[in-house]
């Protein structure tokens, strides 16, 4: 069975648990044995004197995009400072009383989910305030083969909290090898130790691990919402449905207006035989059309080991958004760090002016997804700072 970061680190000498230890965490971050990694701590004898949550807060329930208070741990009755509220990055006075900064926080593999912005803050903060960082390493779920990275690169122009600097979308990293290339890259100053995962290979995803699936946030609750997320995500910016307010979120899309048949047999006949779309029904307790019966497709992976989800999440816009023309639209999506919503698919795709991609003929749309989606030179870029 794997061993994450937090178990080799419950595993090793006592030479940090005495100090004074912050820990970045939430409730998604658990040992192989499935125990909440502050809970561990405490009970190895770490001293943990204050905890820092990332977007959804320490339970990872809070809303998408919402701010979320400062508090109480019920678990542990230790305060928790957000970093997803009145500020995204620890202040000087929050560290002043800290010997040093645990990172324990799972990330799913794609560029525009907080969690590992959220580390590069905590990376500026502890390099201006002299403290030692160590991340809690562990696997990309949606693997970390370097061969199924996709883009759009980020461009600098289009940079925000979904997305501060140049990577992939679907980065095929680690956050521990992020956090390393970071350092380098932005000439960080930080402090870094990295305490590795084991027995993982680059090229598995988290069935593979042998350990039950945790959700990582209020719209992650299976591997395969992680998988296609970094297409699926793509639709916050239009007027269709991510299934948000379901239990499939980012497996499902659909809009009342709809004609799901449709879309479903187009989609099918581009022949992408590592997905199958599947025409459904679905009523969202949240979200976009909250309460309404709308007609959608199901997205149905059959071969994750070269399932490209960018690719697919394009795919699947421009096939709508050809389907219905006058029914389709752009959409503001508004958040903590984007409150009016405005220009939410250029911070999505990282590229200024993305809207306009899709005014090409859905023939023409098809035969520049390949350059759109390129990496670059990533692989080479990132290669002197990968762990595994």
């Amino acid at each position: 069975m794997i061993l994450f970061g937090i178990d080799h680190l419950l595993q090793q000498p006592e030479q940090i648990k005495n100090q004074r230890i912050a820990l970045v965490t939430n409730n998604a971050a658990r040992t192989r044995d499935g125990i909440l990694s502050r809970l561990a701590l405490l009970k190895n004898g770490f001293n943990l004197v204050c905890l820092f949550s990332p977007e959804h807060g320490i339970e990872a329930t809070g809303e998408d995009g919402k701010p979320m208070p400062n508090g109480i741990d019920a678990i542990t009755q230790l305060p928790i400072i957000s970093l997803y509220g009145n500020k995204l990055k620890p202040s000087t006075e929050d560290l002043e009383n800290i010997d040093l900064v645990l990172f324990d926080i799972p990330d799913i593999g794609s560029r525009f989910y907080t969690y590992l912005w959220t580390l590069t803050y905590v990376m500026e903060a502890c390099a201006t305030s002299n403290k030692k960082l160590i991340i809690l390493d562990r696997p990309n779920p949606i693997s970390a083969n370097l061969s199924l990275a996709e883009g759009p690169m980020l461009e600098e122009d289009s940079a925000s909290f979904i997305g501060r600097w140049p990577i992939p979308i679907r980065h095929s990293c680690s956050l521990g090898e992020l956090a390393q290339y970071f350092n380098a890259t932005q000439q960080l100053k930080c402090k870094l130790v990295i305490i590795p995962y084991s027995f993982c290979d680059r090229t598995d995803f988290q069935p593979d691990w042998g350990n039950t699936f945790v959700a990582t946030s209020p719209a992650i609750q299976s591997f395969e919402s992680m998988l296609l997320y970094p297409g699926m995500c793509l639709l916050e910016a239009t007027n269709i449905s991510e299934g948000r307010g379901t239990n499939q979120a980012f497996c499902i899309a659909g809009a009342p207006w709809m004609d799901s048949k449709k879309v479903a047999g187009l989609f099918n006949q581009l022949g992408l035989d590592e997905v199958v779309a599947t025409p459904i029904q679905f009523t969202p307790i949240a979200g976009k059309y909250k309460d309404q019966q709308c007609n959608g497709i199901q997205l149905n992976i059959k071969e994750p080991a070269y399932f490209q989800s960018v690719t697919n999440g394009l795919l699947l816009i421009q096939l709508i958004k050809a389907l219905h023309p006058t029914k389709f639209e752009w959409a503001p999506y508004c958040t903590q760090v984007n409150p009016d919503g405005k220009n939410h698919l250029d911070k999505l795709l990282g590229i200024a002016n993305s809207e306009a991609l899709f005014n090409l003929p859905l023939n023409q749309f098809i035969a520049s997804i390949t350059k759109l989606t390129a990496v670059n030179n990533w692989k080479n870029e990132v290669a002197p700072y990968l762990i595994y």
